[in-house]
């Protein structure tokens, strides 16, 4: 079916309101392939369709166009939601689109009588104080492991601590004052430690460390030498952080973002400060259009990366350019965070100062990624060359077998396109109903889930790798001996060699079975080998997950009087399957609809 299409843009015009709204565009496969909003719908669609058009990607966005709809809002605000919200989900071909827009991570401090700290996602419902956000979740965890050593306040979920008739291993740690277990810690202790954690995550170290340096002399003056010590290692660790923490200032809340567009490639460096820290950065590579501007591209980062959902807006935000719609988009921000948003261009010392550090991130992030785009480019190039293929490969896959002495089969199917992986396609099938220990079996039901309802849309791919031998791939020939369609994969066995080292493989042409010589060095086998390594460890994770799963299930399954709703609230108030292995029989009988009774056999099966 051909991309062009003829649209009656006329009629199309002659009832088309003046109103503001969002409007869409469709090819003749009927997927939206650009969004816009518009003050004035009429206006700014036959804009679209004038005689003479300088614009390239406007030229190729109007050959392709068989269909248009219009949604009329009733404000300017309204436009910019709706148009955010149709990109997300539609993706459109002709718009920018941030491949990332998810949640960022936060640090939790539950409003208990002992609170937790934790790692947070999502939506802020329970009661307690956030700090963040956190570029990454890595982010997050090593800040928690980092507190664990200077604050001993508990991180463990509500039911472990609920359950707990003893101090736990990380009290032996000194990493938690067990206040779980009466005796250990007084309340007004606890609490002197949630309140100077509290102004550690606000940036207040300086006051964190006099306070500690105070209550050190005290302990002198009283002869507790063993508290002196514990205050002591407290500042030791609290100056180590600070000596690390490099870039600190008098800013509250903002974020700045870096930017930087060469070679129709762009990159967005985000720079996170909160209780005047630098939490951490993150670059962003949103998929762009041919001939765009750059206040186009930042403009509808801006948007889609605020109007994501479960973002913070901070009450200032530092942008490296100007861009068309920049009141319009505070005031949107503004109605969406409920207080005044205002832009900043970075003219002052600190945020200057910020503004740089961030474009000079950008410029760096965007080499690297260019420098790496080439380098996968080379790897096609060369593999297209080796398997003397005239068209482009856009699209491949690779499907590997993972099971232990044939229990728990799962079957991996990762892709990879012209930019390398793309792990929103990445499949994983659990096996049933086969032999165990039968590669071969397990191959063709993965190969027929995934490859069962042929037609002119599928994703199919230029290349399906197997990662086996003649075996295998022969599988895979079968599936695709009476595949209706013309089009269909081109099927490549990859053997690891008897040593079974990188390098040594031996690739299989389907059909004839003849091989495929290759260098070792060459960089179409490099590509080969990483997606065939990355559908091994695909493969592997899932058949984890899965062994995991029946191993916890099955351990309570076999308990009599144990139901699915009980072995959930068991695992649910003893912090999993390890935690209940640990607990006794009277803390068994604590859990909600457990008697002692049935805590007894609960514990002698675990133990027998």
């Amino acid at each position: 079916m051909s991309d062009q299409a003829v649209f009656d843009s006329e009629s199309f015009l002659k009832n088309l309101t003046s109103k503001p709204g969002v409007y869409r565009m469709y090819n003749v496969r009927e997927e939206v392939i650009y969004v816009g909003k518009a003050k004035n719908l009429k206006k700014r669609v036959s804009s679209y369709f004038r005689k003479t058009v300088d614009s390239v990607k406007t030229q190729s966005l109007v050959s392709h166009i068989a269909k248009m709809d219009v949604t009329i809002v009733s404000s300017e605000t309204e436009a910019f939601i709706l148009e955010n919200n149709f990109i997300k989900k539609y993706r459109p071909r002709y718009n920018v689109v941030l491949r990332d827009d998810k949640s960022y991570p936060f640090i939790f401090l539950s409003d208990h009588e002992h609170p937790r700290l934790s790692f947070h996602r999502g939506t802020k419902k329970r009661k307690g104080t956030y700090f963040g956000p956190y570029p990454s979740a890595w982010a997050v965890r090593e800040s928690l492991r980092s507190m664990q050593r200077i604050f001993p306040i508990r991180q463990c979920e509500d039911s472990y601590y609920r359950a707990r008739s003893r101090p736990c291993l990380q009290y032996q740690m000194k990493r938690c004052s067990a206040p779980c277990v009466e005796g250990y810690v007084s309340d007004d202790e606890y609490r002197e430690q949630v309140n100077l954690a509290t102004l550690f995550l606000r940036g207040k170290n300086s006051e964190v460390i006099a306070s500690l340096v105070d209550k050190m002399e005290q302990a002198s003056v009283a002869l507790n030498f063993e508290g002196a010590a514990r205050y002591r290692d407290q500042i030791s660790a609290l100056r180590r952080i600070q000596e690390q923490q490099f870039v600190t200032g008098t800013q509250e809340e903002m974020d700045v973002f870096g930017f930087a567009f060469k070679n129709g490639y762009a990159c967005v460096q985000a720079l996170f400060v909160r209780d005047s820290q630098l939490l951490g950065s993150k670059s962003f590579f949103p998929k762009i259009p041919r001939d765009i501007d750059d206040e186009t591209v930042f403009q509808s980062f801006i948007l889609q990366f605020y109007l994501a959902g479960n973002k913070t807006i901070p009450k200032q935000i530092v942008v490296p350019i100007k861009f068309p719609d920049m009141d319009e988009i505070e005031k949107v921000l503004s109605t969406e965070a409920g207080y005044k948003i205002k832009f900043f261009e970075g003219i002052r010392d600190e945020k200057r100062q910020y503004l740089q550090l961030a474009n000079k991130n950008a410029d760096n992030s965007l080499e690297t990624q260019q420098n790496q785009q080439k380098s996968m480019f080379a790897r096609y190039v060369d593999l297209e060359k080796a398997i003397e293929r005239d068209t482009p490969i856009t699209r491949m896959e690779c499907f590997d077998i993972s099971h232990t002495s044939g229990q728990q089969t799962v079957a991996s199917c990762v892709v990879f396109n012209r930019d390398g992986p793309l792990k929103s396609d990445y499949r994983t099938f659990n096996i049933e109903g086969i032999t165990p220990g039968d590669d071969y079996a397990a191959m063709a039901q993965a190969l027929r889930r995934r490859y069962k309802s042929p037609s002119a849309d599928a994703k199919l791919p230029d290349i399906l790798f197997i990662d086996g031998g003649k075996g295998q791939l022969s599988q895979a020939e079968t599936h695709f001996e009476d595949w209706p369609l013309e089009s269909k994969p081109m099927l490549i066995g990859v053997a690891k060699g008897s040593s079974r080292k990188a390098g040594l493989e031996t690739l299989i042409r389907a059909g004839s079975y003849e091989t495929i010589p290759m260098e070792s060095d060459s960089p179409g086998l490099h590509l080969i080998q990483h997606i065939r390594d990355e559908s091994h460890r695909f493969a592997i994770l899932g058949h984890r997950n899965r062994r995991q799963k029946v191993k916890t299930t099955s351990t309570l399954e076999g308990i009599p009087g144990i139901g699915p709703k009980k072995r959930q609230t068991l695992l649910k108030y003893s912090g999993g399957l390890q935690g209940l292995k640990k607990a006794s029989k009277q803390e068994i009988s604590k859990v909600p609809g457990i008697s002692e009774d049935l805590a007894d056999i609960i514990y002698d099966h675990l133990h027998s």
